[in-house]
């Protein structure tokens, strides 16, 4: 990176050698020199913080390179200086590509220095490990979100102390629903589950749902029953009464469980990025990709999804798997995405977002290549159908839309103890584990200190990237540990349930 002679404020970066633009990190004005690799680039037009200019000429038609990479084409001629956006750049992204598997893909090693530690986890009987010892009461149909949050409320009350709390899961959906709609609320919610930060959980159905509370657990067979309760409230005397007969029965065996000692190899983390700008390629995405270098490294597990948000960069993210079967499936998976968004006769460059564009992202190739930052340089060793729960170590690619409820309750559902969520616009969301978002600016990490956990900004202020790891990853250690995250001491705790079907 280079962000002009020693001694000068920051004020523009040029990420990679070949790149044709660089990022300004403050507003710059008009007229201004902007020293990039020893010459002095002069502002033609104001560049909004965050937002690129070119750094030399370039010509309609030709490349765009960012990161080293293309993230799209001129569609007029460029002069040095000038603000290089969405009015005057296309995306080069088409529905097909075709990437075939090198045999030296396996050689890619992680590419930051090793993070070692331990935390103090929740063992349970089944061999998985959790960060939290909570009594989740699960809706399984919309009919019964409010009975399920007024049995968790009360329940809160009464066993305060003696567990980590008592949550409620709702949803709209569970009847109504056909063929995969109904499969993903089933699966989901099964995953949900048999989640490990939950020492005992309540299952709430209506009775005549199409989401049967028996349908529902067969879905997940590796449930261990012991800490399992259910019932139908058509069935019930007093839902209420028999709700929180039952918490306490759930809560007589979590109160038992205490925290104990557990290597980086037990940590699952799930990484996602929501309301990215300009900054978030430069610093929270990659301060992220270290923390997926290192638990991946130590035989731990991070997940990363968003399979939208990978078009344009998937040579990158394939370019290291395992082997030629999770290859396969990683390019498979991809190609069945963008051939979900052709059956609906969407373009696949539909992104990114409003809120992305304000901030200086401009292609979805652009955005892509800062998102895939988030894996680090973590071999890809397995693919995840949405729904499904992760069972190996190292970094797995899982299926799920951009949208930030539905890909990080789908992080949660795979086993995701801790999600990592950076952003650099903000938002107050958060989901049934504990949601730590990381600012890729410090403005926002000032401006919304009540939401945000970590501030990557200071990378962009004089911090180096390891110095900022070495933060983050000890905030990773003490909310494993128990500190609360944002979201759970704001109450921010939603789950959102793919649906891609007809509703009766």
């Amino acid at each position: 990176m280079d962000a002009g002679p020693p001694g000068r404020l920051r004020e523009a970066l040029k990420l990679h050698r070949d790149d044709s633009v660089a990022v300004a990190l403050t507003p710059l004005s008009a007229g201004r020199n902007v020293n990039i690799d020893g010459v002095d680039i002069t502002l033609r037009e104001d560049i909004p913080k965050g937002h690129k200019f070119a750094l030399h000429p370039v010509s309609e038609g030709a490349r765009i390179i960012k990161y080293g990479w293309p993230i799209g084409a001129a569609i007029t001629d460029i002069e040095s200086g000038t603000h290089v956006h969405v009015h005057n750049v296309a995306t080069l992204l088409t529905p097909d590509t075709r990437l075939d598997y090198a045999a030296d893909n396996a050689a890619i090693a992680p590419g930051s220095r090793p993070l070692d530690g331990q935390f103090q986890g929740y063992r349970r009987a089944n061999g998985q490990i959790g960060i939290r010892n909570e009594i989740w009461v699960i809706a399984t149909v919309g009919c019964v979100t409010r009975t399920a949050q007024r049995i968790a409320d009360a329940a809160s009350k009464t066993l305060e102390g003696r567990i980590d709390g008592v949550h409620a899961i709702t949803h709209p959906f569970g009847c109504s629903q056909l063929g995969d709609d109904l499969a993903h609320t089933r699966a989901i919610l099964a995953a949900l589950a048999g989640h490990p930060n939950a020492g005992g959980v309540l299952i709430v159905g209506l009775g005549c749902e199409s989401n049967q509370i028996d349908k529902l657990l067969e879905a997940a067979p590796d449930l261990d029953r012991t800490r399992i309760r259910a019932f139908a409230a058509q069935a019930a005397g007093d839902e209420m009464e028999e709700g929180l007969g039952l918490i306490e029965e759930l809560a007589a065996i979590a109160e038992k469980d205490v925290r104990s000692p557990c290597p980086l190899s037990d940590l699952v983390i799930g990484v996602k990025c929501g309301g990215s700008d300009g900054f978030s390629g430069l610093t929270a995405n990659p301060l992220v990709g270290r923390m997926s270098e290192c638990v991946a490294g130590a035989g731990g597990t991070a997940l990363l999804t968003e399979i939208p948000e990978i078009f344009g960069a998937e040579h990158l993210l394939l370019s290291r798997t395992h082997d030629e079967q999770t290859f396969n499936a990683g390019a498979a998976l991809v190609e069945r995405f963008k051939r979900y968004f052709e059956r609906h006769g969407e373009p696949v460059h539909e992104n990114p977002s409003p809120g992305n564009i304000a901030g200086g992202i401009t292609t979805l190739e652009e955005k892509s290549l800062g998102a895939v930052q988030k894996a680090g340089a973590a071999q890809l060793t397995s693919v995840l159908d949405y729904g499904q729960q992760v069972s190996a170590p190292g970094l797995a690619l899982l299926e799920a839309p951009g949208n930030d409820a539905v890909s990080s309750t789908a992080l949660a559902a795979a086993g995701a103890q801790i999600i990592l969520f950076t952003t650099g616009r903000g938002t107050p969301l958060g989901f049934p584990v504990p949601t730590l978002k990381i600012a890729s600016n410090s403005d926002l990490a000032a401006r919304k200190s009540h939401w945000i956990d970590f501030d990557a900004g200071t990378v962009l202020a004089g911090d180096s990237m390891e110095e900022a790891a070495d933060r983050l990853f000890a905030l990773i250690l003490d909310t494993a540990n128990g500190q609360p995250a944002r979201n759970e001491i704001n109450g921010e705790r939603e789950i959102a349930i793919w649906k891609s079907g007809v509703t009766l």
